[in-house]
């Protein structure tokens, strides 16, 4: 959770991390936390898609109100049930793995729409050249890919060769 909660970065906070999306930590323990954090965002994404799904079928009537209650009481309801269920689990599982109600919500409105579109590979393992006073550590970056991603620069074209034409003095055969 605390990876994800670097996505928002608070500019007052002293405490708050200088990079967002970015945590430093061991070799070992990044390579453990790559699988994790992937499933967990590929989990938000299928609860988005089906919070998308089950919003058409919903009611903007306050709680409680006579137009909600004929809207509970209709098949509209049970339709917007069905399609929202997913969307349920997929918070509470991913609620169970973070046990964080602020990197939940993080998760679920940053995270999954900004790789609404990726299949995978979310995050990004650096190796640092430096390693953890104490016990030698090799230290790396683990963040989110897409924000720090090298811009490729297209190459200039290659200049044109055009032959020489043949000179106007010459003999004609």
């Amino acid at each position: 959770s605390s990876l994800i909660k670097t996505i928002r970065i608070d500019p007052e906070d002293k405490t708050s991390p200088k990079v967002a999306g970015r945590i430093t930590t061991t070799l070992p323990k990044a390579k453990e936390l790559r699988p994790y954090v992937e499933k967990i965002i590929t989990l938000a994404k299928k609860g988005v898609v089906a919070e998308e799904a089950a919003r058409p079928l919903g009611t903007t009537a306050a709680r409680n109100t006579a137009e909600w209650k004929a809207w509970r009481d209709s098949d509209k309801w049970q339709k917007w049930n069905a399609a929202i269920a997913p969307a349920v689990n997929a918070r509470r599982k991913a609620f169970s793995l973070l046990r964080d109600k602020d990197a939940l919500e993080i998760l679920f409105t940053d995270v999954a729409k900004r790789f609404e579109t990726r299949n995978g590979g979310y995050l990004r393992i650096v190796r640092l050249p430096k390693v953890r006073l104490g016990d030698a550590g090799q230290l790396a970056f683990v963040e989110f890919v897409g924000t720090h991603d090298r811009v490729k620069t297209r190459r200039a074209p290659a200049p044109v060769v055009v032959p020489a034409a043949e000179s106007s003095d010459a003999p004609a055969e």
